[in-house]
């Protein structure tokens, strides 16, 4: 009878935590969620345009400026002054035609820290070197001709 609980409480659905990269209608595409937060990467070639999602329960506050400080082997400090906020500030987004910093950031460390004013999100890097190196090729194959 102990055994029940037990098998209850490991195969019940759990958040997702780890990193996955996709390609949908010629967008590309890396998401991670963490309890409380998600991290959405996209890039459109045809742009191109990189964006940088940050959402959650909590709302962000107003101000100047967006930072994100990559801890680990390879530390990276990045800010910008360039973010939108939705509506109700629960989801905060930056986009660019360049993100090797932030790819490199994502790639090559441990941990993450997002902050806007007084607000910091903690991102775990686990899992997310292999997921990295698929988004950023995602895009670049050649394309295939066929000659009439």
């Amino acid at each position: 009878m102990r055994m029940i609980p037990f098998l209850l409480a490991v195969t019940l659905p759990l958040p997702a935590v780890a990193w996955q990269a996709s390609s949908e209608a010629g967008l590309c595409r890396l998401t991670h969620q963490e309890p409380g937060h998600t991290v959405e990467l996209t890039f459109d070639p045809s742009g191109p345009l990189y964006t940088i999602t940050l959402s959650g329960e909590e709302a962000w506050p107003e101000a100047s400026v967006f930072a994100m400080q990559f801890n680990g082997p390879r530390p990276i400090f990045i800010q910008t002054g360039a973010q939108v906020l939705s509506p109700d500030r629960r989801v905060l987004t930056v986009a660019d035609r360049g993100f090797g910093n932030v790819l490199d950031g994502l790639q090559f460390n441990t941990t993450a820290r997002a902050s806007l004013g007084t607000r910091e999100v903690e991102i775990s890097l686990d899992g997310a070197a292999p997921e990295v190196e698929a988004f950023r090729t995602c895009g670049t194959a050649p394309t295939a001709y066929t000659v009439a």
